[in-house]
């Protein structure tokens, strides 16, 4: 089979992913194909998210230069919201809300809302015990008065991530209404085999995070077994902010910051 068999949807969606990923991304689609041939004319005949072409907007960054896989189960449900990436919304415009604490936008996306809690407790700003809106506040406040220190926006967030190496991937690259994240998984299974390769091909180490029971599923494939795997569970759920593995991992990578900015002004809210 060769890469004339895509659909030019598919094409469409690649031409928008990095060069170095796309020998294997193609690879990867093949292996679908010839596991279940009839997936992609079935998805193209449906609706699925993320829309305009981002099918595979998590590979802008260089095959080289990742760092972390970090692995989620599936898009965002909503049109807006489904950008390609892994647990960035794109309905969240600023994070910040001056007098109150995370914006309205960040605390509908729950997941993204206790995974900036996380962040903050392990950057010593807010504890696990008072990580409340009151608690949240006086952060937003000194944030949102010192932009040339901290991130403001979703889109900053993701940006520090794919600056600093992450892979922001789904275990389903598609959601469909009526059809069950995990099945949608399953048929993605085969691509993610060979995207994991391509990275175990590399001498230096990738770690791989794998957050909720689907992508905690990616470390029973072959493929897996090259990484160091961190698991936790999904951010949806409140003990995600409580979680020492993922504070310890993110507490050095200051993803709340500047690129080079120090958190003076918000540690002395501690």
């Amino acid at each position: 089979m060769t890469s004339a068999a895509l659909p030019q949807f598919v094409e469409r969606c690649l031409a928008r992913a990095h060069p170095s990923w796309q020998p294997h991304l193609r690879l990867g689609l093949l292996a679908m194909l010839q596991a279940r041939p009839d997936y992609f004319s079935v998805l193209s005949a449906s609706e699925f998210l993320p829309t305009d072409n981002r099918l595979f907007a998590a590979f802008s960054v260089p095959l080289d230069a990742v760092q972390f896989v970090l692995m989620g189960e599936g898009p965002y449900p909503r049109a807006a919201s489904a950008t390609g990436v892994c647990f960035m919304d794109g309905a969240v415009g600023s994070l910040w809300q001056p007098g109150a604490g995370l914006s309205k936008a960040v605390n509908r996306a729950t997941s993204l809302r206790n995974f900036i809690k996380m962040l903050l407790v392990a950057e010593g700003v807010l504890t696990v015990q008072n990580s409340t809106a009151g608690a949240m506040a006086p952060v937003a406040d000194v944030a949102c008065a010192h932009p040339e220190e901290w991130i403001q926006s979703g889109a900053d967030l993701q940006a520090n991530m794919m600056r600093q190496g992450f892979l922001l991937l789904n275990a389903s690259l598609v959601f469909r209404p009526g059809v069950a994240p995990l099945q949608d998984a399953k048929a993605w299974l085969p691509f993610l085999q060979v995207i994991l390769q391509a990275l175990a091909a590399r001498s230096d180490a990738v770690k791989l995070i794998l957050w909720g029971r689907i992508a905690a599923k990616i470390r029973e494939i072959p493929q897996a077994m090259h990484f160091t795997a961190l698991v936790s569970e999904h951010p949806y759920n409140l003990s995600f902010i409580d979680n020492l593995s993922m504070q310890n991992l993110f507490a050095d990578l200051h993803l709340l910051k500047r690129p080079g900015r120090s958190a003076v002004r918000l540690n002395s809210l501690k």
